[in-house]
């Protein structure tokens, strides 16, 4: 958090909780930093209303943040739903969604889960599009939206360093179906990052191109 510099809030902190091995980490771990800034965490989770199990899963994130002394809210997109370009409307509609609660909480600071595979993947995705070096710069650290800082302090993180953490917290989560969706780009690129590992290419050089552009 400390390389994130300032930011709007501090040290109060929103966090966006899918139930995933990521984001719960993320919570984990801002739950020890708020309380040794003397700040206040909230946790949110976005039921997007697209698969039956959603709201039950929602209801298992709160069950488990509770136990640990964690403020949790859901938020519902509700409404009807568009038929094309569903993952981009679903996308905008949960950042909307989080950016309103911080809002309406009085938060100023939002903080998501992308780790340092994610960046890579992001990287990787651009470059197939013919990104120039803004878009290859992947995905910010600290960036605004509506008046709420967007953080991402675990961009240098790998994945299975917050799987370990979880493990050791005795923390289950909850996998995400869509991860493994074979029609999904960021799934197709996902599966390319062992063998660019094996060829001298591993996510913490791309991740670190990446912080360069």
């Amino acid at each position: 958090m400390a390389a994130l510099g300032a930011f709007p809030g501090h040290p109060d902190l929103a966090v966006a909780v899918s139930g995933g091995a990521d984001s719960l980490a993320l919570v984990l771990l801002a739950q020890g930093w708020t309380a040794a800034q003397g700040g206040r965490l909230l946790a949110l989770t976005v039921d997007h209303g697209l698969r039956p199990e959603a709201a039950r899963e929602a209801l298992q994130v709160k069950r488990w943040l509770a136990a640990r002394g964690v403020a949790h809210r859901t938020l519902r997109w509700r409404g009807p739903k568009p038929k094309a370009n569903l993952a981009a409307a679903a996308r905008e509609a949960r950042y909307a969604l989080l950016f309103a609660a911080c809002r309406r909480a009085r938060f100023r600071a939002l903080a998501v889960a992308h780790h340092r595979e994610d960046q890579a993947e992001t990287f990787l995705l651009r470059l197939g599009r013919g990104s120039g070096v803004d878009g290859l710069a992947a995905m910010a650290p600290v960036s605004e939206r509506d008046g709420i800082a967007l953080l991402r302090p675990l961009l240098d993180m790998p994945r299975d360093r917050l799987r370990a953490a979880l493990a050791a917290a005795g923390q289950d989560w909850i996998e995400d179906p869509g991860n493994a969706d074979p029609a999904r780009a960021r799934t197709a690129v996902r599966a390319l990052l062992p063998a660019l590992a094996a060829a001298g290419l591993p996510p913490v050089r791309i991740a670190a191109t990446a912080a360069r552009m």
